[in-house]
């Protein structure tokens, strides 16, 4: 504890006498400090203890001391002193009523003490108040750390809740909560999300102290990291606000969390090595060799069905020409900088990244995350969090008009995202899964949407497939010659062709529809085989007309 007024007077060699404000001496004393001016409030700082002789006051004239007193209690100075025997024999009762008045402790200094003993008496304490808040800080940094090199996170929140004498909360890269100490401060944590959102939109390291719930308490919030975003935040809940020792044990919790948190740049491209390796063998058709390689870091992807996610963002998926039907190999080097680049924000393939590795963190379970180039390609276990995870996040962002349009324009904005997810496949079939996930991005970019996944494409319809320019300008051509002799007034060949492939090639059904005799439909067709000197007969024929008609009028 600091020095306080009370210890000063109960300092055996001072002999200070209270003259008033009996009530208010458990207040610490920041410094004492001697002066003779009139007016020495311009020199506070407050937390003093101001020691005088009264050598140019009038401490007899009641007005005089009443406006000093209070002078000196607005500038904070929690204390007065003043010397007997030098130039009065005794406090003049003026000063001790303005005292009282104002609440303000006033010592009497016996003459045999000289104010150099109580200034070093203050000294004496605060340095040794400090000593035993560094001592404790040591302290609790040797027990922070034995806990977090047993029980990880966990242990370490525990030792930090006991050492502040509140809570402590562990939030991931999302906001979410990962741990907390102790349990039952996990409501007042989950409160906090939003505040850790803002917190991570700040370059790191930042910190902030916010009001808990229903001011319940005071939280200070701490982003943890050594990059330029953080990946996680640190929250400590206390009644009051942190003293000395407290500090000590915050700041060795955040160097802690920081080293078991945040994975070396090192580490995390030697991981990403490993994982581009994984994938290229799993492509290559060497399953054998990637669960090999995968080890323990990767080996339970590989034991279970997965799924393979390809994402890119909206602005290079737009400029992308259609995919080939082969799957292709990422590159040897994964770009690091890839998932470097989200600590700047405005990287979608970051933030996804961000959002499917937090999610199988959450849930303990194994993801192989490689950027490559313009891509993000995802191995992720079926039915798992990551998965989840990643449709979650591409329909909120549906849902938020995030932009995946295939062509949108130079000013539009590019922060969107287009994912293809393959469905459910093992190890042998990983090359088919990547077919699969390039398919399904590639009707996303047509159909303009966030995400689409394979199994939905065998339950929708291939219309929607047939969105695409060269595909309309086929049919335009096609139909041309026929939609020409319309023009003319000579008949209705393109519709008496869609009724009639509508039918199936039925003449009575179709000439109904259409309101004619079946021999007036029997010669519109023969107008039809004649102008594209194409036979009817043919199914590929009959094929390519009724996409071209569907391709120029869908409805």
């Amino acid at each position: 504890m600091p020095p306080t007024l009370a210890s000063l007077v109960h300092h055996s060699a001072l002999k200070l006498t209270v003259r008033a404000g009996e009530d208010r001496l458990d207040v610490p004393v920041r410094w004492a400090h001697v002066s003779e001016l009139a007016d020495p409030v311009p020199y506070m700082e407050g937390g003093e203890l101001l020691l005088i002789t009264a050598l140019k006051l009038d401490a007899e004239n009641p007005e005089a001391m009443r406006r000093y007193v209070k002078r000196l209690v607005g500038a904070g100075v929690v204390g007065l002193g003043f010397a007997v025997g030098v130039n009065y024999e005794d406090i003049p009762e003026a000063l001790v009523d303005a005292a009282r008045e104002e609440g303000l402790p006033l010592l009497e200094v016996p003459r045999r003490t000289p104010f150099l003993a109580i200034s070093k008496a203050v000294s004496a304490a605060i340095a040794a108040d400090q000593y035993r808040a560094v001592t404790a800080g040591f302290a609790a940094q040797r027990e922070l750390t034995r806990q977090a090199l047993t029980d990880g996170p966990e242990g370490l929140l525990s030792a930090l809740a006991s050492q502040v004498d509140g809570w402590a909360a562990l939030y991931d890269a999302s906001g979410a909560v990962v741990a907390t100490a102790p349990e039952w401060a996990g409501r007042r944590a989950a409160r906090l999300t939003a505040d850790v959102q803002r917190l991570r939109e700040r370059p790191a390291p930042a910190s902030s102290v916010v009001g808990g719930p229903d001011n319940e308490d005071r939280v200070e919030l701490h982003s943890l990291g050594t990059s330029r975003r953080a990946r996680s935040a640190l929250a400590v809940g206390t009644a009051a606000a942190l003293g000395t020792a407290e500090r000590y044990a915050v700041h060795s919790a955040i160097a802690l969390l920081t080293l078991t948190t945040e994975r070396s740049r090192s580490l995390h491209e030697a991981e990403q090595r490993i994982g581009t390796a994984v994938l290229r063998m799993l492509l290559a058709g060497e399953p054998d060799h990637a669960r090999a390689v995968a080890g323990d870091l990767y080996g339970a992807l590989l034991d279970a069905p997965f799924r393979l996610i390809v994402a890119e963002a909206a602005s290079a998926s737009a400029a992308r020409v259609h995919a080939g039907a082969q799957a292709r190999v990422p590159a040897t080097k994964p770009s690091a900088a890839a998932l470097a680049a989200s600590e700047a924000g405005g990287d979608p393939l970051g933030a996804l990244a961000e959002v499917v590795e937090s999610a199988a963190a959450r849930a303990g379970e194994a993801v192989l995350v490689v950027p490559d180039g313009e891509r993000l390609v995802v191995l992720a276990t079926d039915g798992g969090a990551a998965v989840a995870a990643c449709t979650e996040y591409a329909a909120a962002l549906e849902t938020a008009g995030s932009p995946a349009a295939p062509e949108p324009g130079p000013g539009g904005d590019e922060d969107g995202l287009v994912v293809g997810l393959s469905a459910p496949s093992g190890p042998i079939a990983a090359s088919a899964a990547y077919k699969q996930a390039e398919q399904a991005l590639s009707v996303a970019r047509r159909r303009g949407r966030v995400c689409v996944e394979h199994e939905q494409l065998a339950a929708g319809s291939v219309l929607p497939l047939l969105a695409d320019d060269a595909v309309r300008a086929f049919a335009d051509g096609l139909l041309r010659a026929l939609r020409e002799h319309d023009a003319t007034g000579r008949g209705d060949l393109v519709a008496s062709l869609r009724a009639w492939l509508s039918r199936h090639g039925q003449w009575d059904a179709a000439a109904a529809d259409l309101g004619v005799h079946r021999h007036t439909l029997r010669y519109r067709m023969r107008r039809v085989e004649e102008i594209l000197g194409r036979s009817l007969d043919d199914p590929d024929v009959r094929m390519e007309l009724w996409l071209a008609l569907k391709a120029t009028s869908p409805e």
